[in-house]
């Protein structure tokens, strides 16, 4: 009995020291501890955000209408001739920057086919039809390039931006816009970039951007781009005269009082009319080289659209330009992006390559529409 009392006694004295000594450690200052070095994993998750693609794709079905539901083994991928281990597809919020011509509507040229009021209207009745969460920019193409909306959600902004600061200029720098839009979409998250242009595509003399410049800019900021064209405008118009005028015909000019020997002098049987045609030589020189500016343009954006995977829309009157609206809003909310890390790795790539895209079905009745190449980003940015 003496024994057990012993022995508990000294448990109970043991455990009064531990608890003891656990207190005085706790309250002595530890040790700052080095940071953990990245592992192996967690390096691994680096380079494959800097070494991934986001390819913007466009599904349809058998009868042309958007297909929400394509799969990752739906799709194939090449690049550069090299197919491509795919990741993920998946829709993401879109980022659209517009980018309006209201310039040179009141030189007697663009103004004859576009308008700054139906371009406002068109670009309202897009931003309509936009999915929520979409954000948008808009940029004014007039006597310079000009950001009138900075990235906004708030679809009521951008109406007011509209309404408000859209005005009619009397020069155009198309190409200078276009060259800016690479530069307000870098920051924007990659395989949900767009741009949407509406303009008849010509400049007014004494730019200072060229125009082949501009669009490998736009071409390298790896954007969607849709243009809504003012070209057929222009040649629904191309043929009128410059100056038609209908009235009375002035005395001295009639020929049945010149002729007619049996009324008395002043005098007709029935009022005469005439119909003069007038040309201004100077104008029509001017017309014809908006023509010839209008076709360059319609060409040299046609080739945007396609090699981005867009659409260059041609409508013939205002009707027609509305509908339009409503299919790019359509196409923009229907887009999937596409990732995979490229085989070759980005980081092998010299400045400024430029990779080839192709794009196929391994559905039947399914096509697929998306870019054909890009421009190799700088993986250190």
């Amino acid at each position: 009995m003496y024994w057990l009392k012993r022995t508990t006694g000294f448990l109970v004295l043991a455990a009064v020291f531990s608890i003891a000594a656990v207190q005085t450690l706790s309250q002595q200052p530890s040790k700052p501890q080095p940071s953990p070095s990245p592992t192996e994993k967690e390096q691994d998750k680096v380079r494959v955000f800097t070494e991934e693609v986001r390819l913007p794709v466009v599904a349809l079905d058998a009868y042309g209408h958007y297909d929400p539901t394509l799969q990752l083994d739906d799709i194939l991928v090449l690049e550069d001739g090299v197919i491509q281990q795919l990741r993920s597809v998946r829709h993401i919020p879109a980022n659209v920057l517009f980018v309006l011509d209201t310039g040179g509507e009141s030189s007697g040229l663009g103004g004859m086919s576009k308008s700054t009021s139906l371009t406002r209207q068109v670009a309202s009745q897009l931003v309509g039809g936009l999915p929520e969460g979409t954000s948008i920019a808009v940029m004014q193409s007039g006597n310079s390039a000009e950001m009138l909306q900075p990235w906004t959600t708030d679809k009521s902004a951008v109406f007011r931006t509209l309404k408000n600061k859209l005005i009619s200029t009397k020069r155009s720098r198309i190409s200078e816009a276009i060259a800016n839009a690479g530069g307000q979409l870098k920051d924007r998250p990659e395989g949900s970039r767009h741009v949407v242009l509406i303009t008849d595509g010509v400049d007014t003399p004494g730019g200072k951007v060229d125009r082949e410049e501009a669009i490998r800019k736009l071409i390298a900021a790896r954007a969607t781009v849709h243009i809504i064209s003012y070209t057929e405008f222009v040649r629904q118009k191309s043929d009128k005269p410059s100056s038609i005028v209908a009235g009375p015909r002035p005395p001295n000019s009639d020929p049945i009082r010149a002729t007619d020997p049996t009324q008395p002098p002043g005098t007709t049987r029935q009022p005469s009319y005439s119909v003069r045609i007038t040309f201004d030589p100077a104008m029509k020189r001017r017309r014809k080289a908006y023509e010839a500016e209008v076709v360059k343009s319609e060409q040299a954006l046609k080739s945007v659209a396609e090699e981005t995977g867009g659409r260059m829309l041609l409508p013939l009157n205002s009707e027609e330009v509305l509908a339009e609206a409503n299919e790019v809003a359509r196409a923009i909310g229907a887009e999937y992006v596409v990732t995979y890390r490229p085989k070759r790795p980005l980081a092998e790539a010299t400045p400024g390559e430029y990779r080839r895209i192709e794009v196929a079905s391994r559905r039947v009745g399914l096509s697929l529409q998306s870019r054909k190449g890009y421009v190799v980003p700088n993986v250190q940015n």
